[in-house]
């Protein structure tokens, strides 16, 4: 059974709109990660639930400035900047991406009442490329070929330190059983996959590209300070005197690009973000 019908069904006092926007907001997990609503929940798994009295069921239209990278009927790239939010959730009901998608696109795309049309996630402080589906097709099949690992994304980052010159990291990714709000390299996990380049280094700091085949919960932010070279400015899993001395207000993490064959018109897209400024700055001091 989908996790929000059975959510309903072992906790009928509440409605399955609500236990969808718990959900939505990642106040659910299956067995310890983070559960999306599709998900199935089968006879010996852990689900835990945080709940809350008002729940946002709802996201309201906002006429928010996007920076466009691509759109036709099907699909849009957003140039998602660093300070601003996916999707509405407990704490930031509005100023989202999703606010300002519902503004210009002028109603939802997708039936999500809280995601609608999203199909991956940046976190809060990542700048950077996200793809959203204008309508339902386009939304299975995006979701479909991230799932498949169909969509190349590459990563820009500033790191602490000097990793090797090219890397890959194989090791999965979980909750941290110390604290809940972290992830953490651990056995049990699931398998995380991140190609990592240096392409400038002081000595310091270091610019390097990632490559992810996978899309794990802050996987690049913990496979970079599993090898001692934190992102700068992470406030996470970084090195707070790094931050404090280069002044990085926020983890120096840019989605450069995504190449992909359009989920409807079979056409290759190529798409590239560019820098923040804050980012460019920064990395000057390596270059």
């Amino acid at each position: 059974m989908r996790i929000d019908r059975w959510l309903t069904s072992h906790l009928g006092d509440r409605s399955r709109t609500y236990f969808q926007s718990l959900i939505s907001s990642g106040l659910v997990t299956l067995n310890g990660e983070i559960a999306i609503k599709r998900a199935m929940v089968s006879k010996g798994d852990e689900v835990e639930v945080t709940f809350t009295e008002k729940p946002i069921i709802e996201a309201t239209p906002e006429a928010i400035p996007l920076d466009i990278l691509y759109e036709d009927s099907d699909l849009i790239a957003i140039n998602k900047p660093a300070g601003m939010v996916v999707h509405p959730a407990p704490g930031t009901p509005n100023g989202t991406l999703v606010n300002a998608l519902l503004h210009h696109l002028d109603g939802a795309p997708t039936s999500d009442p809280i995601r609608p049309g999203i199909v991956h996630r940046l976190d809060k402080d990542t700048s950077g490329i996200i793809i959203v589906a204008k309508n339902s097709l386009a939304h299975e099949k995006l979701s479909e070929m991230f799932a498949k690992r169909q969509i190349e994304k590459r990563y820009l980052a500033i790191a602490v330190g000097t990793p090797p010159l090219e890397v890959t990291i194989d090791e999965p990714i979980g909750r941290n059983p110390k604290n809940r709000q972290k992830m953490a390299v651990r056995e049990g996990g699931k398998r995380a996959l991140s190609h990592i380049k240096r392409l400038e280094t002081n000595g310091e700091l270091s610019l390097v590209e990632v490559v992810i085949e996978t899309g794990r919960t802050h996987q690049i932010r913990v496979h970079l300070a599993h090898l001692r070279t934190p992102v700068l400015g992470d406030s996470t899993y970084g090195s707070s005197g790094a931050n404090t001395a280069y002044g990085a207000l926020r983890q120096m993490l840019h989605a450069q690009s995504l190449s992909f064959i359009h989920p409807i018109t079979g056409k290759k897209l190529e798409l590239d973000a560019p820098v923040p400024d804050d980012f460019r700055a920064l990395g000057k001091k390596i270059c």
